[in-house]
Formats: structure tokens, C-alpha cells, sequence
């Protein structure tokens, strides 16, 4: 193997694990809904199907991605006094194209769901996941890859809590009206969040003694 190659090879294998640790990150340690509490408004209120569910999470995915990518890019010409009103501008328009294309090929279900993709531009789990990825080290490529990873780990962490509560909701509403209205959104999240806990503080102390 030559030199070069050994280079290349030393360069991207820790750049390939950064940007999965970030991925990771992201979508698990820090979900925007399990763990932040982030985003609960559209989280509560459209979860009461599957389909709602998705179109919701394939929309803040797809906002979340390309405001944090552009976000990133442009963090080193953007003055910091005007930080979080080109933030703003740029989740804002991101949000036009996902209205515009969910009309144009999901007409129905941007009807159920409309209000909440509308208010994408407010949701304070996009803002500040946009603020820590565009100053995770400015417009350097590996910087972009990360921010690349971290947006799609909590775009994809807030998809699997969406679809979670979606389908919960949807087959208990199937014996339980309750759980499809708002009250039993309130009682699902509590009960998916208290296992969640529960969860990590079993596995908490055997991944502290795989890391010694």
C-alpha cells in the first residue's frame, strides 16, 4: 500500500467514525423528544396516526437537514450579530419547499397535518440543533460532514419518536378512543418517556464499564 493510500486511509476511517459517533449522538443520547423534550406541540398532536406520524417527521427531516447543511456552510460569513435571523430565514424557507412539495404529492395529507409543517419554522428542537451544528467548527468540509451526521441522527431520533407514538396511539384508539385524542396523547408520551428513562438507567451503568 502506498504512502498516499495509507494517508487517505488514516484520514477517512476516524472521519467515517466521527460522523457515525455524531449520527449516534444524535438520534439516541441527545433525541430531540426523548431526551430534550423538544418539539412535543407537533409531536402530541399529530402522533394520533401512523401516516400523520410520517408525514411529519419526513417533513422536519427534511427541513432539519438542509437548514443545518446550509447552515453550517455559510456559518463563517454570516455576521454574529444577525445569527439567528438568517437561522430563522433559512428554516423558514426550507419549510416553503417541504409545504410546497407535500401539496403537490401528499395533497391530503398536507390537509390533516398542514398547521403543524406550517409551524416547522418555530420548532425550537430545529433552531438549536441548527445553532450547535453551525458552530461546530465552521465551513471545513469535516464540519459539514458532521453536521451532515448530527442533523440526520435527530431528524431520524425524532422520526422513530413520532412513529412510535403513531402507532401506539393508532392500535390503542383501536379499543381505547381515548388514545387517539388529546388526552391520551398526554397519557402515551408520559408512559413512553418514564420506559425510555427506565431503559437508559439500566443500560447507563454497563455502558460506563464497557468504556473503562
Amino acid at each position: 500500500m502506498s504512502a498516499g493510500a495509507e494517508r487517505r486511509g488514516a484520514v477517512t476511517v476516524p472521519a467515517r467514525e466521527t460522523a457515525l459517533r455524531a449520527f449516534a449522538r444524535a438520534a439516541i443520547e441527545r433525541n430531540p423528544a426523548a431526551v430534550q423534550l423538544l418539539g412535543l406541540c407537533p409531536l402530541l398532536a399529530v402522533s394520533n396516526t401512523v401516516a400523520n406520524a410520517a408525514g411529519l417527521a419526513a417533513a422536519s427531516a427534511g427541513v432539519l437537514i438542509g437548514s443545518s447543511l446550509l447552515a453550517a456552510a455559510l456559518s463563517r460569513v454570516i455576521p454574529a450579530e444577525v445569527r439567528l435571523p438568517c437561522y430563522v430565514l433559512l428554516i423558514a424557507t426550507f419549510t416553503t419547499v417541504a409545504m410546497l412539495l407535500m401539496q403537490a404529492y401528499a395533497f391530503e395529507l398536507y390537509q390533516r397535518i398542514a398547521l403543524f409543517v406550517q409551524i416547522i419554522v418555530t420548532n425550537c428542537m430545529i433552531l438549536a440543533h441548527i445553532e450547535r451544528s453551525a458552530t461546530a467548527g465552521g465551513a471545513a468540509a469535516g464540519s459539514i460532514v458532521r453536521a451532515l451526521a448530527s442533523s440526520s441522527g435527530a431528524a431520524a431520533g425524532f422520526a422513530l419518536a413520532l412513529l412510535t407514538m403513531g402507532a401506539v396511539r393508532e392500535f390503542l384508539a383501536l379499543g381505547f378512543p381515548l388514545a387517539a385524542m388529546a388526552p391520551g396523547a398526554f397519557l402515551v408520551a408520559g408512559v413512553l418517556l418514564a420506559m425510555t428513562r427506565l431503559v437508559a438507567g439500566r443500560i447507563a451503568p454497563f455502558r460506563r464499564s464497557s468504556t473503562r
